[in-house]
């Protein structure tokens, strides 16, 4: 058992815990319940939740949810706009994000040949100047070619 300014009070009963709790005007509360013996603590409860709460939010600010964003091209883009969605995904990925890449097909174009649809998703997988790895694909999507990178460690 541990006081309330951390001074050890050694193993007790439940019942010698609880009457030291109400001397000091406090509660008793279990830090570590799996712990042999189980761990207890004298100190108030609403400062207690406080503390957790605070733990749990500074945690939860340090973590970086990962997005998937998304970029569209198609067969006939031109070089210049090539070059700055290619710009795009590096600040995404820069950013901690994953990039999806469409490569938007429309009527005939869907039946084109596949070396020919991958050389022009290549097309922009070459201009990145980040490091990237590829975390899915290039797989045919309902409507084209689409693959999906991510920044290298």
């Amino acid at each position: 058992m541990v006081g309330p300014n951390a001074e050890n009070f050694g193993v007790l009963k439940i019942s010698e815990a609880l009457e030291k709790a109400k001397e000091l005007g406090l509660d008793l509360i279990e830090i570590a319940p799996t712990a042999k013996p189980p761990v207890a603590k004298i100190m108030d409860l609403g400062k207690y939740i406080y503390l957790e709460e605070k733990k749990e939010r500074d945690a939860t600010k340090k973590t970086h949810k990962v997005e998937t964003k998304s970029i569209q091209i198609s067969i006939g883009i031109s070089q210049h706009d090539l070059e700055m969605r290619a710009k795009k995904a590096a600040d995404y990925m820069k950013e901690g994000n994953r990039v999806k890449i469409d490569l938007i097909l429309r009527g005939r174009e869907k039946y084109l040949d596949n070396n020919f649809k991958r050389e022009r998703l290549d097309r922009l997988l070459h201009l990145i100047g980040e490091n990237y790895k590829i975390a899915d694909g290039p797989k045919q999507a309902p409507r084209g070619l689409m693959v999906v990178i991510e920044k290298a460690k």
